[in-house]
């Protein structure tokens, strides 16, 4: 199969991607731009709320410096509403073989998700190389990821889901792990409040993980 397109590029040096459940499109730039300030431009925006997409729509247009990623793609549909709005890479929590096929055939990078050896070797047929390990903590950890590094040595991997200040730093240890998305940098009274330089202040810290 023709290789996918990658989403490694596109992280430089940061190794933390904010997960942002986004409630309505007057937070989408300001957070954008905190994140930003705070050294934070690798971003996934959940397709959690009704105003999810019109807030990608407005962060990829004013924000072209900020690497946007929209989540939580559930339907092959999703994929085509996810591209108008203008993502630089794609993510799934679980993948099935539908799914999986409109991703590829999208043509934007991709992080889809699996949480066992069985979807991974899946995907990895079918040219996924680079993956979203989900539910982290649930699913197994960081002693899971150790388990499979040896015989699926190719891959690596974005573990989210339970994944804290505390235990980034472990993740980010392995040699097959890419990076690690995690909402702690994004605290719901902040975002409720308009806080955005405690948000920066949080995205600084974020930044300095894993270097």
């Amino acid at each position: 199969m023709t290789a996918l397109p990658l989403f490694s590029p596109m992280l430089g040096a940061q190794r933390v991607i904010p997960v942002l459940t986004i409630d309505t499109v007057e937070q989408a730039v300001p957070l954008a731009e905190a994140l930003a300030a705070g050294g934070i431009r690798v971003i996934e925006v959940t397709l959690r709320t009704k105003a999810a997409l019109k807030a990608c729509e407005a962060i990829a247009h004013h924000c072209p410096d900020v690497v946007l990623g929209i989540g939580t793609i559930l339907a092959p549909s999703q994929v085509n509403e996810a591209r108008d709005a203008g993502a630089r890479f794609l993510v799934t929590p679980g993948t099935s073989e539908k799914l999986a096929l409109a991703v590829a055939e999208s043509g934007i990078a991709a992080l889809p998700g699996a949480g066992t050896v069985s979807e991974m070797v899946a995907l990895m047929e079918m040219g996924f190389h680079e993956q979203k390990f989900f539910p982290a903590e649930a699913a197994g950890g960081v002693d899971y990821l150790k388990s499979v590094a040896g015989p699926l040595a190719e891959l690596k991997f974005c573990p989210t889901g339970g994944i804290t200040p505390a235990n980034a730093g472990t993740y980010l240890g392995l040699a097959n792990v890419l990076c690690v998305g995690g909402s702690w940098i994004t605290p719901k009274t902040a975002m409720a409040s308009g806080n955005w330089a405690e948000i920066t202040r949080l995205a600084a810290e974020a930044a300095r993980l894993g270097r």
